[in-house]
């Protein structure tokens, strides 16, 4: 199934919606992908100060583990083609005009943002009132 590249088509169905949980960055220095799988990783990204793990704020306190501020997760539902242009600029502009900070991951259906916790429902607004929600 091939995803959407229209960018208004795109924008008017993104659908956000508030992951469960909270989630927080860790970085693990001399680790590699698949390292650190009990923490149960959302994400996994390989960079050349180590290992970046996207991780449920619950496992990272269980292991005593750094991080320096926690996220709430959306998920914008739309199935986008990683070929798209424009989404991210989109919603990126959107959430600057309302201060909101975000961090996007982008899977083979759906991209994934995460908003500091305390601007969560305040993200999700701007995103509705983006797609004429």
């Amino acid at each position: 199934m091939t995803g959407e590249r229209d960018l208004d088509k795109l924008v008017a169905s993104m659908s956000p919606v508030l992951m469960n949980g909270e989630y927080v960055f860790c970085s693990f220095k001399e680790a590699q992908y698949g390292d650190h799988q009990t923490l149960e990783p959302m994400v996994s990204i390989q960079e050349s100060e180590g290992l970046t793990l996207v991780v449920p704020k619950n496992k990272a306190d269980e292991n005593n583990l750094h991080y320096e501020s926690v996220f709430k997760g959306i998920t914008l539902r739309v199935h986008s083609s990683l070929d798209a242009v424009g989404l991210t600029a989109a919603f990126a502009k959107k959430l600057t005009d309302h201060g909101i900070s975000a961090n996007v991951v982008a899977g083979y259906y759906h991209d994934h943002l995460f908003v500091p916790i305390d601007f969560a429902d305040k993200a999700i607004e701007a995103l509705k009132e983006l797609a004429g929600l």
